[in-house]
C-alpha cells in the first residue's frame, strides 16, 4: 500500500511540475503569432462549410472528409477565437502536421498570452494521430510527457465532454503530405448527445434563471401591443447588474444575449451558434420588434449573440454576406438590416470585451428608456435592392460609395445613448 501512494504521489508531483513549467514557458506577454483574426466573406463561407462536413453523412453511415493546409488553418482559427482573441498555423511537414498556436489569456499576473507548438503523426497500431513533439514557448518537452499531461488535464476536467463527443465517432484520422483524411461513423445517440452538449452556453442554473426572467416578462405582456425588443433586454440586464460581480460579468452578459438571441430568432440562428436550450414550449409566444420591424430586432440581437460568441469580425462578415444573399435573390440588399447588424455587432462587442465594459453595459441598459437607446432609426437608409440595382448604385461593397454610407452608420451607431456612456 505505501508503494503504490507513493507512486500516486509521485505522478501528482510529476502533473503538478509539469502543468506549472508549460505555464512558466509558455505564458508571456509577447505573443508568437499575431492575434485577431479577420476573415473575408469566403473565409467565413468555407469555414462553415468545412464544420458541417460531417452533417451530410446519415446515421450509421461511414463518411469520409479531406481537409486540406488551408481548410484546417480556417477552421483552427475560426474555432480558437470563438473563446478569445487568438491565431493558428498549421502546416504538413514530413507526413506529420505542425501546429503553432497563440492565446490571449483572462487577465493574470503572468502574462497576456499562451504560446504552444506541437505536432501530430501516425503512428502504428493507433488509429489517431498522437504527439511528436511539443514546445512550451521555448521549452521542447518530451512528446510522452506533453501527451500525458495534456491527457490527464482532458481527463479531469470539463475538456473531457469535448473529447470523448469528439473522438467516438472518429474510425481513423490519416496525415498524408498535404491532406488530412477523416473516416468517421455517427449514430444517432451520439449525435443527438453532441447536441445536447454544444448547445450549452453557460452554467445551466444560470441560463434557467434567465430564460425563466424572459418567460414571465413574455407571459405578463400585452397582447394589444407590439413586444419591443427593449422590453426583453432591460429587465434582464437589470438581472445580471444584481447578479454579477466584475469577475462574472461577462459571462453574465453572454448568457443573457444568448436567452433572448434564442427566444427572438429562434431556428434562425441556431444553426450558425451555440445557443442555450430552448424556452419553453408553452404560453404565449411573441415576436420583438424595432421601430415597428421583426427583422430589424432579429438582426440587431443575432449579431450581438454572433459577436459575443464568436467575434466582431465574423458578425461584420456574416451580416453583408446576408445582403449580398439577399440581392441575388431575396428580399433584395438592405442598408436598415446591415444598420441592425452593426448596432448588435457593437453592442455584442461593449456587453464582453472586458470586465469593466461588461459591468457599465448592465448598468446603462437596466435603466433604459426605449430601443432608441441602443438601436438609432435606421428607416430613411436604401434597401430592397436586387443585385444589378446595388451594382449599379454601390459597386460592390469594397467601392468608395459604399464604404462612405457604411461610415454614416458606424456614426449613427455611436452617438447612440448607450455607446457613448463614459
Amino acid at each position: 500500500m505505501k508503494v503504490i501512494f507513493r507512486i500516486l504521489l509521485y505522478c501528482l508531483g510529476g502533473l503538478i511540475l509539469s502543468c506549472a513549467m508549460l505555464v512558466f514557458f509558455g505564458v508571456g506577454n509577447t505573443p508568437e503569432l499575431e492575434v485577431g483574426w479577420s476573415p473575408t466573406r469566403e473565409d467565413l463561407v468555407r469555414a462553415k462549410e468545412i464544420l458541417h462536413e460531417g452533417s451530410k453523412t446519415k446515421p450509421d453511415e461511414i463518411g469520409i472528409i479531406e481537409l486540406s493546409q488551408a481548410d484546417l488553418n480556417l477552421a483552427g482559427n475560426y474555432l480558437l477565437n470563438r473563446y478569445s482573441k487568438s491565431a493558428a498555423r498549421l502546416e504538413f511537414n514530413r507526413n506529420q502536421l505542425r501546429f503553432f498556436v497563440t492565446m490571449t489569456l483572462p487577465e493574470n499576473s503572468l502574462g497576456k498570452y499562451l504560446n504552444i507548438s506541437f505536432k501530430l503523426g501516425n503512428v502504428e497500431g493507433n488509429h489517431l494521430p498522437v504527439i511528436t513533439k511539443f514546445k512550451a514557448g521555448k521549452l521542447l518537452l518530451p512528446a510522452k510527457l506533453a501527451a500525458w499531461v495534456i491527457d490527464t488535464v482532458i481527463q479531469y476536467s470539463s475538456l473531457n465532454e469535448y473529447f470523448i463527443l469528439a473522438t467516438r465517432p472518429l474510425k481513423a484520422v490519416k496525415i498524408d503530405a498535404q491532406t488530412l483524411t477523416i473516416t468517421y461513423y455517427s449514430n444517432k445517440t451520439i449525435l443527438t448527445q453532441a447536441r445536447s452538449f454544444l448547445t450549452r452556453t453557460g452554467d445551466k442554473s444560470t441560463l434557467t434563471i434567465y430564460q425563466q426572467k424572459l418567460t414571465d416578462i413574455v407571459a405578463k405582456h400585452d397582447p394589444e401591443w407590439r413586444l419591443s425588443l427593449a422590453e426583453l433586454l432591460q429587465p434582464l440586464f437589470e438581472l445580471a447588474y444584481q447578479r454579477s460581480t466584475l469577475e462574472t460579468a461577462i459571462a453574465e452578459n453572454r448568457d443573457v444575449i444568448a436567452t433572448i438571441n434564442d427566444y427572438v430568432n429562434k431556428k434562425e440562428t441556431r444553426q450558425l451558434l451555440t445557443a442555450p436550450e430552448s424556452l419553453p414550449a408553452s404560453g404565449q409566444q411573441y415576436a420583438a420588434f424595432l421601430y415597428k420591424r421583426i427583422d430589424l430586432a432579429q438582426h440587431f440581437i443575432g449579431s450581438a449573440a454572433l459577436t459575443a460568441s464568436v467575434s466582431k469580425q465574423v458578425a461584420q462578415v456574416a451580416g453583408e454576406e446576408k445582403e449580398l444573399s439577399d440581392s441575388r435573390g431575396g428580399s433584395g440588399f438592405s442598408f436598415i438590416d446591415l444598420a441592425a447588424d452593426k448596432a448588435g455587432t457593437r453592442f455584442g462587442e461593449m456587453a464582453t470585451s472586458s470586465a469593466e465594459n461588461a459591468r457599465k453595459m448592465q448598468k446603462v441598459m437596466s435603466k433604459i428608456k426605449d430601443y432608441s437607446d441602443f438601436m438609432p432609426d435606421p428607416r430613411d437608409l436604401p434597401e430592397h435592392m436586387n443585385e444589378a440595382e446595388f451594382k449599379q448604385r454601390f459597386e460592390s461593397v469594397d467601392s468608395p460609395v459604399y464604404l462612405e454610407l457604411s461610415k454614416q452608420i458606424d456614426a449613427r451607431i455611436l452617438a447612440a445613448p448607450i455607446y457613448n456612456t463614459k
